[in-house]
């Protein structure tokens, strides 16, 4: 029988602690490059995988011998390449990559500290992974458990207080830096998620009215429009918006610069804010020198009041994390005896059958029910006993598997 080559839990990745925005612009993966990199896992038999793409962070976490069989798969979806990858990447193991998952799913390593978008990416990854049989019972528990810590700290902690997001970090910057803001002309073109909570932050601390939405898909602009009472223009009459305007707020999805210098007439001073991975904006309009151009990477930097305070309640987000990652680990420690035990019954129940055909021919009047009920509940109690003693000593429950196989004469059974 052909050995199984041992795997084991990575996370592998690139985020915006080691990687400017136009690195993670090579790495970023489309809705569709993501769909195909889950084919390419399953096709190469790699058993659970789950895969992230933000503006932040492009992630893989999954099973493998080797971790380079999860790079490639970035780098096989991506513009990317792998010694690009190589040069800015994170390799986490087995708990190391466990204890980075909740990190990043509880806000902890987020760009703007207590941002808690991320925990809504995860599952909407595991979702997909699942999907395609791509989820093992392992990535399963896992994704669960990091689900309710981020819920616990958010509802225990005050890390995400106020508005975390580069969409409020965006608002804000407006606010710190251009005056009498409700008299200004903003545009907003793109209305995906962060387009959406950036024209609510927009809305709920401007007091402005005087805000157009553009998207590519004018239904979608549409219906955040309705939402806010905005104006809503044809995704032609990009240029002319944009020439009308102060502040023009970029965040579409697109692979290329949807905005360029060329398209760019008005003299009268305009700032433009590129909230896109990856950059949506092209560098050439800095030569115009009534243009201001920011980019999501410098919102970041903007430490405020609130984010200073949030830095207090770290450790208890820690501690909330340190409590759910033992429980994880104490439920990953009984996998390893899950076969063992499994194994003690099925010896055990060859016993019991080898007895009862031997009492069977023995006796006459052998009563089978009570026979059956009596030796399987026996065999339920002393299997409970074996489990109990390894789930309670976990310093020597490796030796107590191997003394338990030399008494049962058990097959090798496979750790899980």
């Amino acid at each position: 029988m052909q050995q199984q080559k041992s795997t084991y839990f990575y996370a592998v990745g690139l985020s915006y602690k080691k990687a400017d925005a136009e690195v993670r612009g090579h790495f970023s993966l489309s809705d569709t490059a993501k769909q195909n990199l889950l084919n390419q896992a399953k096709h190469n038999g790699i058993e659970s995988i789950l895969v992230t793409s933000t503006c932040n962070r492009t992630e893989l976490y999954g099973f493998a011998e080797h971790p380079y069989q999860l790079i490639q798969l970035i780098c096989d979806n991506t513009k990317g390449t792998v010694e690009e990858f190589q040069e800015v990447a994170y390799v986490h193991k087995n708990k190391d990559a466990i204890n980075h998952m909740f990190r990043v799913g509880s806000g902890l390593d987020s760009q703007i500290l207590g941002d808690f978008e991320i925990i809504s990416q995860l599952k909407f990854s595991a979702r997909a992974s699942k999907k395609e049989g791509l989820l093992n019972s392992y990535m399963e528990r896992l994704v669960n458990s990091v689900i309710q810590a981020s819920k616990r700290i958010k509802n225990e902690t005050e890390l995400s207080s106020g508005a975390t997001s580069v969409s409020f970090a965006s608002v804000q910057y407006i606010m710190n830096n251009v005056e009498a803001i409700s008299d200004k002309n903003i545009l907003l073109f793109g209305t995906g998620k962060i387009g959406r909570n950036t024209c609510e932050n927009l809305v709920k601390h401007t007091k402005n009215s005087h805000i157009t939405l553009i998207n590519r898909t004018k239904t979608k602009a549409e219906e955040v429009a309705g939402k806010f009472n905005l104006i809503v223009k044809d995704y032609q009459n990009l240029e002319a918006e944009i020439n009308a305007s102060d502040i023009v707020i970029v965040a579409t999805g697109a692979e290329n610069p949807t905005v360029y210098k060329s398209l760019i007439s008005t003299q009268n001073p305009l700032l433009v804010l590129d909230l896109s991975i990856p950059k949506n904006v092209n560098e050439d309009i800095r030569e115009l020198s009534n243009v201001t151009l920011v980019h999501l990477d410098d919102l970041a930097k903007i430490t405020d009041d609130t984010l200073e305070k949030r830095k207090a309640y770290i450790p208890n987000a820690e501690a909330i994390i340190t409590e759910i990652t033992n429980e994880f680990n104490a439920w990953l420690d009984t996998l390893k005896f899950v076969p063992t035990i499994q194994a003690i019954k099925h010896k055990l129940t060859d016993f019991k059958n080898s007895e009862l055909n031997t009492q069977r021919k023995k006796l006459s009047d052998f009563n089978e029910d009570q026979a059956e009920l009596i030796t399987s509940n026996i065999i339920q109690k002393i299997t409970n006993q074996f489990a109990h003693h390894l789930r309670e000593d976990g310093n020597t429950s490796d030796e107590s598997i191997e003394l338990i196989k030399k008494i049962f004469q058990l097959e090798n059974t496979s750790n899980v």
